[in-house]
């Protein structure tokens, strides 16, 4: 038995059209009438509403789709993409959180590590992942994992899909915020290049604690964002409901974080989303990742460093001077 789709709101008239072009299908199967020619017409009203519902998505819609339960995850992509594949496990202080995968690779002809968010397929292993939202824990093993790609000059790909570090009280009492500003430190001085990917959500402190690198890559259905949508709406107008407007505020989609110069490549997903042909989206990635190994591995290791630290020196600048001369021109008038 196929399992049962998972539809959001504004997929459900194509998934209604689609399913009428199966009934008529089977249908004509059944009965041996030729209705090509009307299947062929329902076709490309399905493709042309499709393209309509995804070409036109809003920023909440987006939200959605970063967050689909069957988005492939971090260690879907990591066994698609890679040819060998050893996960390493631990933060050697006591811990090994779920929410943190990583290890070494083989992707294409360089010797990497990985590491990334990682959510859960369904309830039980969500709450086994902790929704994707790591431990201090979590992060001091992403740090280990780094340390050892330094030492050995191997280069790291990061996969960014967290709604957020995880705010329990045992995860400030272990120190959370200590855990992730010691990654943002080290992964600016770290020699070897550094490729992130937003796959899904990438959210708050729990996103930057790996998102620091030499290339920031995401897929156009995926968002970055300061806080959720549901959170910003909460705080500024006591009312989670406004979250679709807060959500436009916020500016969390590939498109507005590339006008902004925060992402430097927009990776285009299969319509409908990334899980709607996860191969075509892993391929997508890792065609990606290799173009950008191709040119950071010729790098200069100060330079690297350099452009590194200058790209994020870079983000949030802002000018107020064309503001203050328009100010001046209106008091003087």
């Amino acid at each position: 038995m196929a399992d049962r789709p998972i539809l959001l709101d504004f997929e459900k008239p194509l998934y209604e059209l689609e399913q009428q072009i199966e009934q008529i299908r089977i249908l004509s199967q059944e009965t041996g009438l030729d209705v090509s020619d009307q299947i062929a017409l329902l076709e490309q009203r399905a493709e042309k509403l499709q393209r309509e519902i995804f070409n036109n998505l809003g920023a909440m819609q987006r939200m959605q789709l970063a967050r689909h339960p069957r988005r492939p995850s971090t260690l879907d992509y990591i066994q698609t993409i890679t040819d060998t594949w050893l996960e390493l496990h631990g933060d050697r202080r006591g811990n090994d959180d779920p929410a943190m995968v990583g290890g070494i690779a083989k992707l294409g002809k360089y010797g990497v590590v990985i590491l990334g968010h990682q959510k859960g397929r369904d309830t039980k292993d969500n709450v086994a992942r902790n929704f994707g939202m790591a431990s201090p824990g979590g992060y001091r093993k992403a740090a280990r994992l780094m340390d050892y790609a330094d030492r050995f000059g191997l280069p790291i790909i990061t996969l960014i899909d967290t709604p957020g570090a995880y705010p329990g009280v045992s995860a400030e009492e272990q120190g959370q915020g200590e855990a992730i500003a010691y990654n943002l430190r080290q992964m600016f001085s770290l020699q070897v290049p550094i490729i992130c990917t937003v796959i899904g959500e990438g959210g708050s402190g729990g996103a930057l604690g790996i998102g620091v690198g030499d290339r920031l890559l995401i897929f156009e259905n995926s968002v970055y964002t300061v806080a959720t949508p549901e959170a910003c709406a909460a705080i500024l107008w006591r009312d989670a409901s406004k979250a679709p407007k807060a959500a436009e505020a916020l500016k969390i989609t590939a498109n507005d974080l590339y006008r902004m110069g925060i992402v430097d490549q927009i990776l285009p997903e299969p319509r409908g989303g990334a899980h709607r042909s996860p191969l075509v989206a892993a391929h997508t990635l890792k065609s990606a990742l290799l173009e950008n190994l191709d040119y950071l591995t010729q790098v200069p290791k100060q330079k690297l460093l350099d452009d590194r630290y200058a790209k994020f020196r870079k983000i949030g600048v802002f000018q107020e001077l064309e503001v203050d001369q328009e100010l001046d021109s209106q008091t003087s008038g």
